[in-house]
């Protein structure tokens, strides 16, 4: 039976009203309980996959192989908080007896996290199911607790309503109360759900311009909320001379690979390459990335953008166009390989540092380790750093300055992937992110948790989680020590 897309939209003030009505009651539930909500929505998902993925192919043009990976990423996530869920470690619930021998005198102390409140949501354009709709975001503040309400993509209007249909659906059949889940579409709607006096945070994938202006609305707010902004990324790679010697013709294909994987459009795609200068490894990029067909971008905002971006690196004194150039077909992503020199990045970082979204890679070649260490200086924070180094290689001093750059350090790969885990880590300084937490992997939870201390309350009145008897079997720390359940 066929979802009807078109009442699974509401207004904001109809979802919020709905959401704060709900949000004592999911902050009641237990996180056993919840965890059976996230798996009944997975489960739904997947017994709808084909159709999903065949309407998302429709609207985002990325291929049924692509998206069918992607639905199962998005059930995985899902299957995953249920364990962090059922795990509990995500309260922190620590315990501290009373001592009225300590100086000074110590009251009894209870703590845990609790969750915030209704939480927005904003899908992003190039992962219509693992960061859309039902993606780590809405998994991760559903986990915590947290109503959802949703702002659609414009990307995928008719995927995001069949989506939020089936999770409506599958919450309600599940026995979540009425307001978890909302969907709203449209710009106005997504901005007056920033304002909404009912949303406690946001949780953001998109573009920096974008982002920025609504965490300028979220801190605005005559009460400030959190705003949890994935932007912008260049992902910074460095190759050392040691690297090339030992493969450069395959370190310039594994870069081809992962710089024009779905068009380019990764948030971890890598975009800027240093390498030594007179390696040739530009040319053997370009070589190893000649044959990669146009594809059709994601919308066609997204495919101008790629190639007024790529036109004003190209454009640059200094930097040398050694792929693409060529406009292609409309709305479609080219290839390209720009190739320049340290001292023309630093004589102009805010042109040639920029992100290019799609499949585009400058590489800049160092002359020396000052040259290299100056470059990465001027890059902004991003959401990956990657090195490149013989195995026996000291590259300690590099690691040192590239950990302030970037969430994750990869040795010896390629950052497009993110696998979901328990310690995973998808954020970064800014312009990265809005904030220090991950948006994927077990710990995004903590995004949409508060801490509260109860001091000297009588247990009926309690979370059943500080119970002394810890009926829940939680970890927990008591007076200093860590205590594992049986």
């Amino acid at each position: 039976m066929t979802t009807n897309t078109a009442s699974t939209t509401t207004t904001v003030d109809e979802a919020a009203s709905l959401a704060a009505t709900a949000a004592p009651l999911l902050a009641a539930s237990s996180p056993s309980t919840r965890a059976a909500w996230l798996e009944a929505v997975a489960d739904a998902l997947d017994g709808r996959g084909d159709e999903l993925v065949a309407l998302a192919d429709e609207e985002s043009h990325l291929g049924t192989a692509r998206l069918t990976g992607e639905v199962a990423r998005t059930t995985g996530q899902l299957r995953l908080f249920a364990t962090v869920l059922r795990d509990g470690a995500f309260l922190e619930v620590v315990v501290d007896h009373a001592d009225a021998a300590a100086t000074p005198p110590k009251p009894e102390l209870r703590r845990m996290l609790r969750p915030t409140g209704p939480v927005a949501v904003f899908s992003a354009s190039n992962f219509p199911f693992a960061f859309s709709v039902a993606g780590g975001d809405t998994a991760s503040a559903l986990a915590a607790g947290c109503p959802v309400i949703v702002k659609a993509h414009s990307a995928h209007p008719r995927l995001s309503r069949l989506t939020a249909g089936i999770v409506t659906e599958a919450l309600r059949d599940a026995g979540a109360p009425e307001g978890t889940f909302a969907l709203v579409e449209g710009r106005e709607q997504g901005t007056a759900l920033v304002q909404h006096p009912a949303i406690t945070a946001v949780g953001f994938t998109g573009s920096l311009a974008g982002g920025r202006a609504l965490f300028d609305l979220a801190s605005q707010r005559p009460a400030p909320i959190p705003f949890y902004g994935e932007l912008g990324s260049t992902n910074p790679v460095v190759i050392t001379a040691a690297a090339l010697a030992d493969g450069a013709e395959a370190l310039a294909r594994g870069l081809a690979g992962s710089f024009t994987l779905g068009v380019g459009q990764f948030c971890t795609n890598p975009g800027l390459v240093l390498v030594p200068a007179g390696s040739g490894f530009a040319e053997l990029v370009a070589d190893a990335a000649s044959g990669t067909a146009a594809g059709r971008m994601l919308t066609p905002g997204i495919a101008d953008a790629y190639a007024s971006g790529t036109a004003r690196a190209a454009a640059h004194p200094g930097v040398r166009t050694l792929l693409g150039g060529d406009a292609g077909a409309p709305e479609s992503g080219v290839a390209t390989v720009l190739a320049t020199t340290a001292v023309t990045v630093l004589e102009d970082p805010a042109v040639l540092l920029e992100e290019i979204f799609g499949p585009a890679t400058l590489v800049i070649e160092y002359a020396d380790e000052t040259e290299l260490h100056a470059v990465l200086a001027a890059v902004g924070g991003a959401l990956t750093a990657t090195v490149h180094a013989a195995a026996d290689e000291d590259v300690a001093e590099l690691v040192s300055r590239l950990e302030p750059l970037a969430g994750r350090v990869l040795f010896g790969g390629w950052p497009t992937g993110v696998a979901v885990g328990w310690a995973q880590h998808h954020g970064g300084p800014w312009p990265a992110t809005t904030s220090l937490h991950t948006s994927v992997g077990a710990t995004a939870v903590r995004r949409f948790q508060r801490p509260i201390v109860y001091q000297d309350a009588p247990e009926h009145v309690l979370p059943e989680a500080l119970h002394e008897s810890n009926p829940l079997r939680l970890p927990r720390r008591v007076d200093g020590v860590l205590e594992l359940p049986a």
